[in-house]
Formats: C-alpha cells, sequence, structure tokens
C-alpha cells in the first residue's frame, strides 16, 4: 500500500506532463506558419514606369493643341458621319451573314466524301485568300466591262430573262459580293477547325446509340466546335469591320471614306482621322464584349461553373464591403 500511494504523484505528475505536451502539439498544430512574402522590387519598377509613360500620354493629350478636341466633339455625331458608319455597319453585316453562310457549305464541301465537292472547295479557298481583297472589289465594281447583259435560261440554251449588269449590281452591291466571298474563304477554314476539333469517337458513340445526324450535329458537334469557332470568327468579323475601310477606293461613303471628304474641305486632318478611329474602338469593344458572352455560354459543356462575369465580381466585392463594414467589432457581444 505504501509502494503504491508513494508512486501515485509521480504518475499523475508524468500524466500531467504528457497532457501539457499534447496541448502545446496541439496549439502548434493549429497556428499557422508565417510565410515570407516573396519581393519583386522589379515588378513595382516597370509598373512606376509604364504609369509614367500612360500620364505623359494623357497629359498630351489634354494640352496639345494638335489634337483639336472642338473640331472632334463636333463632327463625332454629325449627321454625316453618323450615316456613314451605318453604311459601314451594312457592309459588315452583310459580309459577315454571306461570308459565313458561303463559308460553311465550303466547309462542309471539304470534309465530305465527295472528291469533285473537295476539289471545288479547295480552289474557291486558295483562290479568294491568293487576291488581294481591293483587287476583287476592283474586279465586281468593274464587272460591266466584261459582262454588259445577264441572263437566267438553259445553261448552253434559251434565256428566260435577261438585264443589265449596270442596273443591278451597284457600287454597295460590288462592295457586299467582294467583302462576302473573300470573307467565305477564311471562314470556310475556321469552321473546318471547329469541326474537325470534335472528337469522332463521340460521333461513333452517337450513332451507336441511334441519335440522328442531325441531332448529333445539333447537340453534339456545333456546341464543342463553337469553343473552337468563336475567337477565330470574332477576330475575322473585327477585320472585316476594319477592312471595310477599303471600300473608299469605290467613292462609297463608309465611314473613312466620310472622314476624308471633311478633312478634304476643312484641312483637320487629325481631329477627324481621330472621329473615325474612336468609332472602330467602340465598335469593335461591343464585339469583343459580345464574343465574351458568348463564349461563356458554348463552355457551359466544358466547365462545371463558369467563371464569374466582370460585373457579377464587382457586385461580389461590393457584397463583402458592406457585410465586412456592418459587422460587428471584435470583442463586442450580440
Amino acid at each position: 500500500m505504501a509502494d503504491a500511494a508513494t508512486a501515485t504523484p509521480d504518475t499523475a505528475a508524468s500524466t500531467g506532463d504528457r497532457v501539457a505536451q499534447l496541448s502545446a502539439d496541439s496549439d502548434r498544430a493549429q497556428t499557422a506558419p508565417t510565410v515570407a512574402r516573396t519581393r519583386h522590387p522589379w515588378r513595382w519598377v516597370v509598373s512606376a514606369v509604364a504609369l509614367v509613360l500612360l500620364a505623359q500620354f494623357v497629359h498630351g493629350l489634354v494640352t496639345n493643341p494638335g489634337w483639336d478636341w472642338p473640331t472632334f466633339a463636333k463632327y463625332f455625331t454629325a449627321q454625316s458621319v453618323l450615316t456613314a458608319l451605318r453604311v459601314t455597319l451594312e457592309l459588315t453585316l452583310w459580309g459577315t451573314a454571306l461570308g459565313f453562310l458561303i463559308g460553311t457549305l465550303l466547309a462542309v464541301a471539304r470534309l465530305s466524301n465527295n472528291p469533285v465537292l473537295q476539289v471545288i472547295a479547295w480552289v474557291y479557298i486558295w483562290a479568294f485568300r491568293s487576291i488581294p481583297m481591293i483587287v476583287q472589289l476592283l474586279f465586281w465594281f468593274n464587272i460591266a466591262y466584261l459582262y454588259q447583259t445577264l441572263s437566267l435560261g438553259i445553261p448552253f440554251g434559251p434565256s428566260f430573262l435577261t438585264f443589265e449588269v449596270n442596273g443591278v449590281i451597284s457600287g454597295f452591291t460590288a462592295a457586299v459580293i467582294g467583302l462576302a466571298l473573300h470573307q467565305a474563304a477564311y471562314s470556310a477554314e475556321i469552321i473546318r477547325a471547329g469541326l474537325i476539333s470534335v472528337d469522332p469517337g463521340q460521333l461513333e458513340a452517337a450513332a451507336a446509340l441511334g441519335i440522328p445526324r442531325l441531332r448529333q450535329f445539333r447537340t453534339i458537334v456545333a456546341p464543342q466546335a463553337m469553343r473552337s469557332i468563336l475567337p477565330n470568327a470574332t477576330n475575322e468579323v473585327i477585320s472585316l469591320f476594319k477592312g471595310t475601310s477599303i471600300v473608299s477606293v469605290m467613292a462609297i461613303a463608309e465611314l473613312f471614306y466620310q472622314v476624308q471628304v471633311i478633312y478634304g474641305r476643312n484641312g483637320r486632318v487629325v481631329p477627324l482621322l481621330m472621329v473615325a478611329t474612336v468609332w472602330y474602338i467602340v465598335l469593335t469593344t461591343i464585339l469583343t464584349v459580345a464574343q465574351y458572352y458568348i463564349e461563356r455560354h458554348y463552355a457551359k459543356g466544358a466547365q462545371r461553373t463558369p467563371p464569374p462575369t466582370p460585373w457579377q465580381k464587382l457586385r461580389q466585392r461590393v457584397r463583402e464591403i458592406a457585410e465586412s463594414g456592418s459587422a460587428a467589432p471584435r470583442g463586442a457581444t450580440r
């Protein structure tokens, strides 16, 4: 009994030491390690230089009288400029719609098993990508030199309808034809690249399940191909929108041509060029934003939860700031 009585305090002391040690280990485990922050001094140097250069550029825009901002403001929303801008948008719309329609047919022809269609599509793409756009536009603008009249009827036989080319193909129509046929050659390759990017095994599995071919294309091929097609297609649309300025050689009153006419009268070249530049930037930005949301729509098949949009990020940040401001101070009781 005496031995047991004398051993009890030692056992209690050792048990207390173990409990204290375990408690200390637990506290160390719960305490996050302090990580030294990585310093990037050159990032700050480059950022400072970039901000200084940006400030100098903005200062020059504001203080340099050569920019002539009052003239820019006068003509930026002038009726003649807005009318020319509408013509530019119409050329872009028709060129894009017809170009991608023809391009889709060419892409399907190149992927078909018919060798005749493959050769025709390949020759078309090769020819229209080889000839500069300005040459194509001038050719269609002067098509009446080759064909004064056009006829509809039986090939190599009697014609049922004959009309004058100059009375049907105006300058605007010739520009649309040239832009659309030129755009079709590039859009065909973009669409073909998107179609062949889809795994053929998925189509084989869909065919094994008895899914009709039209439904295969609509629900399997198109959503996946669009993820590859959209970025390049948007680039082509933006290039076509800016490329409409080349039709000024045909004396069509689009945006750039109208700006040239105005500064040819008043001599204010720089502010009038800025009018065209800012309108191009504004509409290109709108197309870029539309591309972002369309890509986000088609990304649903690849990402279970698409990343938040900039507007959603801003709302989330404002909500976090509001919640942190309304939180109770440390030590307060509720």
